[in-house]
């Protein structure tokens, strides 16, 4: 018994491998956006509207030469037909990091539950939720992952 055991955690090992350059990856990557809307933040201040925060963010990424789509078409998918219901994604960084951003009060648990369900739809494994109304970045910053 004890060699199946030994044979899996081999198999499940060599897996991982992959699995952790892929989350180094999105940790990275994550870390550079995080990076980028700081360096907005604290040029503008909170108080702006998300359109203002949204092309600044946009100018930022290009600048760290990371490459990313606007306003992304979010189809859904129901009974295997798709649907277009006019979802846009904010940002999608690399094809890996899907990034929305509020400029609320605060962050309610809607706002989380749409990260999520965009994570789901695009297939992606890590999203952030950046709220730029706060006086703080780090404080107005969520990571998930699926």
């Amino acid at each position: 018994m004890n060699h199946g055991d030994t044979e899996g955690t081999e198999e499940d090992t060599e897996e991982d491998t992959g699995g952790e350059e892929a989350v180094l990856y999105e940790k990275e990557l994550t870390e550079q956006i995080i990076g980028a809307a700081i360096e907005v933040h604290r040029s503008l201040g909170p108080g702006l509207l998300e359109s203002a925060y949204q092309a600044c963010l946009a100018h930022e990424l290009g600048l760290r030469k990371l490459s990313f789509e606007c306003e992304r078409s979010l189809p859904v998918k129901y009974k295997g037909v798709q649907l277009d219901c006019g979802y846009r994604l904010d940002f999608l960084v690399e094809d890996k990091v899907v990034v929305e951003l509020k400029a609320v009060e605060s962050v309610l648990p809607v706002h989380e539950a749409q990260l999520l369900t965009y994570l789901k739809l695009t297939g992606c494994r890590v999203g952030l939720l950046i709220n730029f109304n706060v006086p703080v970045l780090k404080d107005g910053i969520t990571r998930r992952v699926l």
